[in-house]
């Protein structure tokens, strides 16, 4: 499921400050898991994970951490276990929140790091999950501050989607629900450095660069039909350009043309 993040922070955050970064074990923490993503998506409750998939997901081999501001939890990220190329066990990070009031404050950087660190010392070398194209921030966290690539984009993937600002909080949008997949190499150069604090350049010279609407709620809110028609440029543009074997590897935070930018794929 799409994360719903915040735009700064670093794996420095993560060791410092009043938030604790701790797995979820109790009923109660898993219900409040359940809590934080009624208030942070919106989604009715036949689109949320309930307590019991949470459970499950722990009795499979995943497990849940969450972001803790002395008992309250104010976020969590959900690792499910997965499989890739048939035999390599993996991680798939299916869902994250965080509180409002906490958003902008580095926490669900704090969250994503120490999902990498879990996930390294159980050997695990990857973890994937997905996120709206068309969302800029989500885009520059994942691409520019955790280091993922995409080499993938997906129609449509869970049938439709729901709104989260567009003042129909949480209604059907009648448009499809496009994902592109992020690739989590937690042992890439990039990565490891990313992990380090340290800044990352861009590869070089994008092959090709796929730009999104500036403001794509507000897109949706005041012009529907327009956003559909962005959203089939958009996916159009992205199918060429993996078809074509480049890969997503940047994002360019332009506020009038942000865009994606796509490499060759060597």
């Amino acid at each position: 499921m799409t994360s719903r993040v915040e735009n700064e922070g670093r794996a420095g955050d993560a060791k410092g400050g009043e938030i604790v970064v701790r797995e979820c074990t109790s009923v109660e923490e898993l219900d409040e898991c359940v809590r934080l993503q009624r208030e942070a998506f919106g989604l009715p409750d036949l689109e949320l994970s309930p307590r019991r998939h949470l459970i499950v997901a722990h009795a499979a081999g995943g497990w849940t951490l969450g972001a803790f501001d002395g008992e309250r939890l104010v976020g969590f990220v959900l690792t499910q276990v997965a499989v890739r190329h048939r035999t390599e066990i993996v991680g798939y990070s299916h869902m994250m929140a965080v509180a409002a009031e906490f958003q902008n404050r580095g926490v669900g950087a704090r969250l994503k790091w120490a999902q990498r660190e879990r996930a390294l010392a159980e050997g695990r070398g990857f973890i994937k999950w997905t996120w709206d194209p068309m969302q800029a921030r989500n885009a520059h966290f994942n691409l520019n501050r955790l280091g993922v690539t995409v080499r993938s984009y997906i129609l449509n993937f869970y049938g439709t989607d729901y709104s989260t600002g567009t003042g129909q909080f949480g209604l059907p949008l009648g448009i499809d629900s496009d994902r592109l997949f992020a690739g989590w190499d937690l042992r890439s150069p990039r990565v490891e450095r990313l992990a380090r604090s340290e800044t990352t350049a861009p590869p070089g010279e994008p092959a090709a660069v796929v730009e999104i609407p500036p403001d794509w709620t507000r897109l949706q809110r005041e012009d529907p039909e327009a956003a559909r028609r962005e959203q089939l440029r958009v996916r159009a543009e992205f199918q060429r350009a993996f078809d074509a074997r480049l890969v997503c590897a940047a994002f360019e935070r332009d506020p009038e043309r942000p865009r994606y930018l796509l490499y060759s794929d060597e």
